[in-house]
């Protein structure tokens, strides 16, 4: 039950903690205060009702038995507590509205778990489990830092994996395998797609009616603890896909839950999202607010989360978005912004650093809203991180070109360093990539099946040496032919085939050279980080650059992109000695032809672009070469 300062920050929209109070507490719960007798506590909100009661497996869902009551101070809560109700027993509020009497029964909005879908009531349940994750715990901040390496490999958990009857893999047996996949890959953490329980599986999550609960198709909250825990025990962060932005118009859900617009706006033009048939929050009232901001943390809290990637942020910021003119009502300024969307995202990025600073919170902003990254107390939004939409057009444009043509398409790629510290960006090829007839990344490369494969070890060698935090799709780091699909599996047995292997072993590389590499990380988003050598090859579509740490020697990237072989092609670099060749995507091993520099170059005092020493390379088709001088550099001696 939420006390009077409770129902304060309820009321101005700033508690935190609802699912401490709201919803279904069983009383002899292992969290409930010693000598409860067994039973369950109820608290909803749901202001406008004449009436509200529980109705459930317990009373043969008879809405006579256990009504609720309405708080005396005016806050639109409802509860109540009976005795009889037992762990995982189905239930619904069963609400008359004050306004017309309408009947509805609605699921629980802060239930920590639901029926499997296609059932839709909710289930009395209960949170308790026994982490072993400490370890993680107490060192997560230096692996969630904005200088840390972070390379995120994202997930749909229905269609990773299936058994040998095509049936999904549970939260507990997907656990193990994912956990030693990943870390056999050399990803730092995994994103999962929307685990928040949804009606439509066809949604894949993005629908969301259980804010509080991780859908049951694959088990109970306990088993997705495990998996989190899992997860942690073996070093891997867990960042969680959370949507805030709409909210389906399913008749058990949070649409018109007390017979009103409680939680989306009355008005179409402000409440009912055109792009995706669903409603959108009025984050001008604080109850909503709340609510939100109590999703939020409640994932963070009680499920260890390591961070919220938020999506369709620009859907929430623009009043037009997805609208035609006088289809949008403007703010009280005229304009199209959404001042009290930006108001809560300020709120809920400031409490979330308050309450759990060792973890991060990552925009899907599409647009060039300015400082979605930067601190609320500087006029940002306050998200630690956001998703370089513009770096992934440019560069899958760049790369779907024949390239015989991309010596005129040269600044797809060079745009990106332009405005790439002007945001903490997450260069993300994801899901969104290789759905809806976009075809699978392998596929939107251009030529023969050994220049697809080329290509894509090259964009993704590109991609690990470019500033910026990395994402990349499951199914996407071996080559997989068809489009994601999210009723089966992924396409496994194509890893019988070199290219696909080939492929996969690269990525496992690359991940490992970046974490070992500071060069590639610890500056992600300081110009400091980042220097050309040379941009302007356009006519041998090639470009040269460096990427450097706080200290120590930089690392030389130079990249082929055309099937041409260069010769004795000359890069100016900082200093001489030995320059290893530290990867090479030409390489045998990864399905290459093989070509590259013997392991290394050693510098020649003959300065080249602006630099005293240069070296001279062989670039093979199609590549990306990442080399390191096996002497410390002294200070860049540049000549003029």
């Amino acid at each position: 039950m939420l006390s009077d300062q409770g129902i304060y920050f309820f009321r101005e929209g700033t508690n935190g903690r609802l699912y401490e109070a709201l919803g279904c507490h069983l009383l002899d719960s292992p969290l409930s205060p010693q000598g409860s007798s067994p039973g369950a506590r109820f608290g909803v909100w749901a202001p406008n009702a004449a009436s509200v009661a529980v109705i459930g497996d317990f009373n043969g869902w008879d809405g006579r038995v256990h009504p609720l009551s309405p708080r005396a101070d005016g806050s639109g809560l409802w509860d109540g507590e009976f005795p009889g109700i037992k762990r995982g027993q189905a239930y619904k509020y069963r609400i008359v509205s004050a306004r017309g009497g309408a009947v509805l029964d609605k699921a629980d909005p802060v239930a920590f778990l639901g029926e499997c879908p296609p059932h839709t009531a909710s289930r009395a349940w209960s949170l308790e489990y026994a982490w072993n994750d400490h370890d993680w715990m107490a060192g997560r901040a230096r692996h969630n830092a904005l200088d840390a390496p972070m390379a995120v490999y994202e997930l749909h958990l229905g269609s990773w994996r299936r058994d040998a009857d095509h049936n999904f893999l549970g939260y507990r047996a997907v656990a193990a395998p994912l956990a030693e996949y990943v870390l056999a890959l050399g990803f730092t953490h995994v994103e999962l797609m929307p685990i928040t329980e949804h009606p439509f599986y066809g949604s894949w999550g993005y629908q969301t009616t259980g804010y509080f609960a991780p859908t049951a198709r694959y088990g109970t909250p306990q088993d997705f603890m495990y998996l989190v825990d899992v997860l942690h025990q073996n070093g891997i962060g867990v960042i969680l896909d959370w949507v805030p932005s709409h909210f389906p118009n399913d008749p058990h859900g949070l649409a018109s839950f007390d017979g009103t617009h409680l939680y989306e706006h009355a008005d179409p033009r402000q409440g009912f999202h055109p792009e995706w048939s669903s409603c959108i929050f009025n984050y001008g009232r604080n109850e909503v607010r709340a609510f939100l901001l109590s999703s939020a943390l409640f994932w963070l809290d009680r499920y260890h989360i390591d961070g919220l990637r938020v999506d369709a942020v620009a859907s929430m910021l623009y009043l037009d978005y997805a609208r035609e003119s006088g289809e949008w009502i403007p703010n009280v300024h005229g304009g199209k912004e959404n001042l009290e969307a930006v108001s809560f995202l300020r709120m809920l990025n400031e409490a979330v650093y308050r309450d759990y600073p060792e973890t991060q919170m990552i925009a899907e902003e599409s647009t060039s809203w300015p400082m979605v990254s930067r601190p609320v107390f500087a006029g940002g939004l306050g998200f630690g991180m956001k998703w370089n939409m513009g770096w992934m057009h440019d560069t899958l444009d760049y790369m779907h070109q024949d390239p015989i043509n991309r010596k005129y398409h040269q600044d797809r790629l060079t745009f990106s360093l332009w405005y790439a510290f002007t945001e903490n960006f997450v260069l993300a090829l994801s899901h969104d990539e290789v759905v809806h007839a976009k075809g699978s990344l392998i596929g939107k490369m251009p030529g023969d099946t050994w220049q697809q494969f080329a290509n894509l070890r090259l964009l993704f060698g590109y991609m690990w040496t470019h500033p910026g935090k990395k994402l990349l799709f499951m199914g996407s780091e071996f080559g997989q032919r068809r489009e994601w699909a999210h009723d089966s599996a992924l396409e496994w047995s194509v890893l019988q085939y070199p290219e696909h292997s080939g492929l996969k072993r690269w990525v496992a590389d690359l991940n490992a050279l970046y974490r070992a590499e500071a060069a590639l990380y610890t500056r992600d988003f300081e110009p400091a980080g980042f220097e050309w050598i040379d941009s302007s090859d356009a006519a041998a579509s090639i470009l040269a650059y460096l990427r450097r740490g706080v200290s120590g020697t930089p690392l030389l990237v130079v990249c082929n992109f055309t099937p041409v072989i260069r010769t004795h092609y000359v890069v100016g670099v900082p200093g001489g000695g030995f320059w290893k060749e530290l990867l090479n995507s030409d390489a045998s091993l990864y399905g290459g032809s093989g070509g590259g520099n013997f392991g290394g170059v050693t510098a020649a005092p003959v300065p080249s672009h602006g630099r005293s020493h240069s070296l001279m390379l062989t670039l093979p088709p199609l590549s990306v070469l990442i080399m390191k001088a096996d002497i410390a550099m002294a200070a860049d001696r540049r000549t003029t």
